[in-house]
């Protein structure tokens, strides 16, 4: 059986797709297709898939919601697994909280609202997946994942087992944890919330989510802040001090709402915010003498 039927076999065929555009997977609605694209129902189907791809050495990336990466214009030349609603299940027990990697962190914090819990209102305007919260450690509004998680269940693509990872052992910081640097995919996570009055959890979630909108560009495709904060610095702050708002290429540009932002306006390709990105970074430290690092990963 040749790598593809192997592929369908364990997936399923409704849970595969061939030549895919990832511009229809990722927040920044651009980037080229990904020769396979796999949706797996579950652990063990995720663990059977990345099986496949290693005896085949084939390789593969892991994605949940999409709103932190950019796939280049020439694709992905291997499977790109999404995690999503398939393993999305939230359960609530008094007030610890296991939610599905593929579970959207607005889902979670309305979820978590609804049974008058406080601690995860940061998270209702991120538009991204418990998963991908994780890797990174997502955070605003002053509130981040490691001030309310307890644990996660990761599994371990390179010895084959699952693994469940304290809050320390997740090694969480700013925009890292421990997930980037092994080879580690998160299945499920606990969080621990406190109780709460829901109608004042209500009102503070609809105040962070009126600052977002008030603040940033969500009209337009994108995949959130595009920089990661500089030490001693705000990268918009800096951006913007630069007078780069507005400067764009091809589709893409500096929104002019939040320097923070690279923005799609409308058919931007990988390689046009790309090189927003570029020329952002050079003039920054041209400027201002300070690198930014991008805070959207670059899968090529």
């Amino acid at each position: 059986m040749d790598f593809k039927s192997r592929l369908i076999d364990i997936a399923g065929e409704k849970n595969f797709r061939e030549n895919e555009p990832m511009k229809k997977h990722i927040t920044f609605k651009a980037g080229g297709p990904a020769a396979y694209l796999v949706t797996p129902d579950n652990t063990d189907t995720l663990a059977g898939v990345i099986k496949v791809c290693k005896e085949s050495r084939v390789r593969y990336q892991i994605i949940g919601n999409g709103s932190n990466v950019l796939f280049t214009d020439d694709g992905y030349d291997g499977v790109v697994i999404i995690i999503g609603s398939k393993m999305s299940a939230i359960k609530v027990d008094n007030n610890v909280v296991n939610a599905g990697a593929g579970a959207k962190l607005a889902a979670l914090a309305s979820e978590t609202a609804t049974n008058s819990l406080t601690g995860l209102e940061f998270a209702s305007g991120i538009p991204g997946t418990v998963g991908g919260a994780i890797v990174m450690n997502a955070g605003a509004y002053g509130g981040e994942i490691k001030d309310v998680i307890i644990s996660a269940a990761v599994y371990d693509c390179e010895n084959d087992e699952i693994l469940i990872l304290g809050n320390e052992e997740l090694e969480l910081g700013y925009r890292q944890s421990v997930i980037q640097k092994k080879e580690y995919i998160v299945l499920e996570a606990c969080f621990e919330l406190r109780h709460g009055d829901r109608d004042e959890i209500n009102e503070k979630m609809k105040d962070l989510n009126d600052r977002r909108k008030s603040k940033q560009p969500l009209s337009y495709a994108s995949a959130g802040s595009t920089f990661k904060r500089p030490e001693g610095y705000y990268a918009g702050g800096l951006i913007e001090e630069c007078g780069l708002k507005g400067f764009g290429v091809g589709g893409a540009k500096v929104s002019e709402k939040h320097a923070g932002f690279v923005v799609n306006t409308g058919g931007a390709s990988a390689s046009d915010i790309l090189s927003v990105i570029k020329h952002v970074q050079n003039t920054v430290y041209g400027q201002k003498n300070v690198m930014l690092e991008p805070e959207v990963r670059i899968i090529k």
